[in-house]
């Protein structure tokens, strides 16, 4: 990284110092969700909750980041660097308290809100800021840094947080995670600059209506689809859907009609923009195989412990982290192209190779096919996002991260939705057929099929006076069915990677269109990079 630059022509700064603290706030707001995933199980036992209700911890988090990202354009333009920055970081690191404090669902609900409210502004406003204090040849180097904090907190949270719930109580992954907020504020008080330009547009009431409406019915919609109680025929998800689409229509001609857009859709004419977006997004789609079911394998099917299932998940995540600014800089020498097919080319036959689960593969042949997935992965997320970012003229590049944010969000709940509900469906119908062909007594199989939940078979059997021959015999062809599930998915997965994996070919290296940009209503001021 340079060891100053300019903006605006205005003040020299370093801007490794900016980058660092930000990067930082970002890597603890995304280690935080991660911690969450893992330790859910542990505080719907401690606090008495179902399934159903803990899981809006999750839910609820995703869908005000999600809804968030969006406006995030709109405050870029509203606020400066440091007034948003150290804003987004005190929401988090208050609700992070909160969180800590809390004795109940309610109050735990609440800190969840509050973390999210400024998590969502975190990783847009740091990919804003590079992408105007870096200039395009070295914006590789600097989104590979970024990396680190997209690739390798969510890598190692499961690790970390298998370890805390197996030894500690949960709070103690909030207390872990607020003293390093508070510390981040603390340091963009004394570091953090301001950085581009504020321009002063009107707020949208109504446009902030409808895209809330609109993302967060999409998002609660797809994150509810893959749930197994729910699925894709439940009334509540179908609405969801529905509603979210009139209202994100009615967002987009909105958008259009208005002359100071709150999210600019104008960012899809530049095609190498749209084409990184579509890549991006099936890539994050086909992640999201393994980020979802590699785990439920190694515990459910395996039956190893969370902590040792987050061990073997770490060597893939270090090298993620080590690959991540290798493959930056790379991407500064040689552009997009060759990075994200051989990356997709690595990632496609990993993936494929995932296809092939059965209960007996070795710890080993596991940590290093997962390790090899995550290095073809290190060599795509940011260098396919930065091609796209770059193609833009500087008046639309926090339209178009906040645009490149909101889809990510997106296409993860619908990779979610559509690998759960293969795995889900396709494990019923292959126990279906194992059992059918097995010689088990008719009789035996309509009471199964009666059990809504799989878990409470064997229960049931054994209070029906079955005996543990056939018991164990049943429970065998289930494990069997759920593999041949998650396999289905992965298949799934790796069609998606072979999409994505074509499409790279089309991708090139860009510099932004030099365009007069549209006049914006309001006051422009220009923001030195001091203090304001």
């Amino acid at each position: 990284m340079s060891s100053s630059q300019t903006v605006s022509g205005e003040k020299h700064f370093n801007p490794v110092p900016i980058v660092a603290v930000m990067i930082a706030g970002a890597f603890v707001a995304i280690l935080n969700q991660t911690l969450m995933n893992v330790a859910l199980p542990k505080i719907m036992t401690d606090l008495d909750i179902n399934a159903s209700t803990g899981q809006w911890l999750t839910t609820a988090f995703m869908l005000v980041n999600g809804v968030l990202i969006p406006v995030t354009a709109f405050l870029m333009q509203r606020f400066t660097t440091r007034q948003l920055y150290i804003t987004a970081m005190f929401l988090f690191s208050l609700g992070t308290l909160v969180c800590a404090l809390a004795q109940g669902f309610d109050t735990l609900i609440i800190g969840r809100v509050i973390q999210a409210a400024g998590a969502g502004i975190l990783m847009p406003l740091l990919t804003n800021t590079i992408l105007t204090i870096f200039p395009v040849e070295k914006r590789g180097s600097a989104m590979g840094v970024i990396g680190v904090a997209m690739i390798f907190a969510p890598a190692i949270g499961p690790t970390l947080s298998g370890w805390i719930v197996q030894n500690y109580d949960w709070h103690v992954l909030f207390w872990i995670i607020l003293p390093i907020g508070v510390i981040d504020i603390i340091l963009s008080i004394f570091i953090l600059k301001n950085v581009g330009e504020r321009t002063f547009p009107k707020i949208d009431i109504l446009s902030i209506i409808l895209s809330t409406i609109g993302f967060g019915g999409l998002l609660y919609g797809f994150s509810t689809a893959g749930t197994p109680d729910k699925g894709w025929g439940s009334g509540e998800v179908i609405g969801s859907l529905i509603l979210g689409g009139v209202f994100l229509l009615l967002f987009i001609w909105r958008q259009f009609a208005s002359k100071t857009p709150m999210l600019e859709f104008r960012v899809f004419k530049y095609w190498m923009f749209t084409l990184s977006t579509i890549v991006n997004m099936i890539v994050t789609m086909a992640m999201f195989a393994a980020m979802i079911i590699v785990p439920l394998y190694l515990q459910d099917i395996r039956g190893f412990t969370p902590l040792k299932s987050g061990l073997l998940l770490l060597p893939g995540a270090i090298l993620m982290g080590i690959m991540s600014p290798i493959t930056g800089w790379i991407f500064d020498k040689i552009g997009p192209k060759w990075l994200a097919v051989v990356g997709l080319a690595i990632t496609t036959i990993t993936t494929y190779q995932f296809s092939n689960l059965t209960d007996h593969l070795s710890y080993m042949t596991l940590i290093l096919l997962y390790s090899a997935r995550m290095f073809g992965m290190s060599m795509l997320m940011m260098p396919i996002m930065t091609a796209g970012l770059n193609a833009l003229p500087q008046k639309f590049n926090a339209h178009g991260t906040a645009m490149v944010n909101t889809i990510r969000q997106i296409s993860g709940s619908i990779g979610t939705a559509i690998l759960v509900t293969v795995m889900t469906n396709h494990t019923v119908s292959h126990a279906k057929d194992m059992l059918q062909t097995s010689g088990i007594q008719p009789k035996i199989l309509g009471l199964i099929s009666t059990i809504k939940n799989t878990a409470n078979i064997p229960k049931v059997l054994a209070e029906h006076g079955v005996d543990t021959k056939t018991i164990a015999s049943i429970g065998h062809i289930q494990s069997e069915a759920y593999i041949k599930g998650m396999n289905d998915a992965f298949v799934v997965a790796t069609i998606l990677s072979l999409i994505a994996f074509v499409l790279a070919f089309f991708l090139k290296k860009t510099k932004p269109v030099d365009e007069e940009g549209p006049k914006e209503e309001g006051k422009t001021a220009k923001v030195p990079a001091g203090d304001h």
